[in-house]
């Protein structure tokens, strides 16, 4: 009998995210968007399709339908390339200047052996969030936002073969810059080299150019160790848990490795919005406003929340005033349509009535007509047996 072999997830609490551009921008930031939306997998639109056409409302009204918790946005200016990423439906924003970037084809191009099976993009990566232990309101406002773009992790009930990436996110305290980084996590034995290391993993060696495999494991004794051969540490070990992949058994060393697999980027804080691109800025890193400034500009803010919800309560009202009378001229027609059909149906009924009244007289007009031939014969009747006796008297005579 098939058994479950997963637990449901709750759908509710898993974050979506839409991955999309603002404006022109060239071919490199289209593969900056395709590649981080990759990272995002497998809770973002893979396939999103944009247009030309299409403004940022456009997806806002879409995304309470699909669930989707937050945007990042890229766009193009004259000054540089610029990243907001924004919580629906009320914010915060962040934005963030990316001061450089490679994308995942130039991240591979420069790997001797680059590996990219695919599956690892079936969950999504752990989240690795370094020295954003600063207690001040933007750190913590920018570390919340970046725990929020990716489920939680339960430790206890979680399976060592669903992580298969992890996200770094290294805050530089002295240039105020965000390394971000993407790395596919390896499992690999312990204990041998290299060459002995690909027969263990089930991969076939080439060994065409070899007499004796013995020439296949000792080619690299004479040369040099590459930084893949050096000898594992115990810090670079552990102890498998569970069993992964079927291959790993439960209770054996491995060594993890880190192989970075794309995109990378170097972000820097700007600017933070209290709504969702748009509001009150709470942090600004090139623009610093004193109390009084800061008041003036709260109070602007919340005068403009209250024109926005006296407009929309006036817009409510006009919307419901609307369709009362909407609703009132279709009961009106109803009504009118009611009081024709009576009228038809009357009509009708008394065309009926007249139409039998009709006949009925005709039938009477019948009934008189055969009466009178009925009479008219029996007077003839009459006549004829006078006319015969006054005969019979004119004979006698």
């Amino acid at each position: 009998r098939k058994r479950r072999t997963h637990v449901p997830v709750d759908d509710e609490k898993v974050p979506r995210s839409f991955v999309i551009r603002s404006g022109v921008v060239g071919r490199a930031v289209s593969y900056l968007v395709r590649d981080v939306r990759k990272v995002m997998e497998p809770n973002t639109a893979v396939k999103l399709r944009e247009r030309k056409t299409n403004k940022l409302k456009d997806f806002v009204s879409v995304a309470g339908h699909y669930g989707v918790t937050h945007f990042l946005i890229f766009s193009q200016t004259k000054v540089g390339t610029n990243l907001r990423i924004a919580r629906t439906p009320r914010g915060p924003t962040l934005t963030f200047r990316i001061n450089q970037y490679s994308t995942i084809k130039d991240v591979l191009s420069l790997q001797t052996n680059p590996r990219s099976k695919g599956t690892e993009y079936k969950n999504p990566p752990l989240l690795v969030l370094n020295n954003f232990g600063d207690n001040s309101k933007h750190m913590k406002l920018m570390a919340a936002m970046f725990q929020n773009l990716f489920p939680p992790i339960n430790v206890q009930t979680m399976k060592l073969g669903e992580a298969k990436r992890v996200l770094l996110l290294n805050y530089d305290s002295e240039t105020d810059k965000i390394d971000f980084r993407h790395y596919y996590i390896g499992i690999k034995v312990t204990g041998v080299n290299k060459s002995i290391k690909r027969i263990i993993q089930t991969e076939i060696p080439n060994l065409n150019k070899y007499d004796d495999i013995s020439e296949y494991i000792l080619r690299y004794e004479k040369a040099h160790a590459s930084e893949s051969d050096i000898e594992d540490g115990p810090d670079s070990t552990i102890v498998i848990p569970q069993k992964l992949l079927n291959r790993n058994q439960r209770s054996e060393q491995r060594a993890v490795r880190l192989t970075e697999i794309g995109p990378r980027m170097t972000l820097q804080l700007t600017k933070i919005q209290n709504g969702f691109c748009d509001g009150s800025i709470i942090y600004h890193r090139f623009i610093k406003k004193t109390k009084e400034e800061e008041k003036q500009l709260e109070k602007l803010h919340n005068q403009k929340i209250k024109e926005k919800e006296k407009r929309r309560k006036e817009q409510e009202e006009n919307i419901k005033r609307k369709q009362e009378e909407k609703e009132r001229i279709a009961n009106n027609n109803r009504k009118m349509q009611r009081d024709l059909l009576k009228a038809k149906l009357a009509q009708q009924k008394e065309e009926i009535q007249k139409k039998q009244n009709e006949e009925d007289i005709e039938d009477d007009d019948d009934d008189d007509n055969i009466n009178d031939v009925e009479l008219i014969d029996d007077d003839e009747e009459l006549d004829s047996e006078e006319d015969d006796g006054d005969n019979d008297e004119m004979d006698e005579d």
